[in-house]
């Protein structure tokens, strides 16, 4: 799956124009190296790294679902490991 529909699908963005926009000013790092394609391939056990606002989220993606549902159905989608 496509990081910036993963990032939408997750919630952590209110569009995927939105996360396209983001994962292009190199401000993601997927498994350690930086990412600054939207269509960056994500798969289960990866850990993404991101500054959103004045946290930096560290998170294992767990599942990539199939659509942008609830925010619980969201929350299933990844574990947070670190924030700061």
């Amino acid at each position: 799956m496509r990081l910036d529909k993963w990032l939408w699908h997750a919630r952590f963005f209110k569009s995927r124009t939105l996360a396209a926009r983001y994962i292009e000013k190199s401000r993601c790092r997927l498994d350690g190296r930086i990412v600054d394609k939207a269509h960056a391939v994500v798969a289960p056990d990866m850990v993404l790294t991101f500054a959103l606002g004045p946290r930096v989220r560290v998170v294992r993606i767990v599942a990539l679902g199939d659509r942008r549902g609830p925010a619980s159905e969201a929350r299933a989608l990844y574990d947070e490991i670190d924030s700061a």
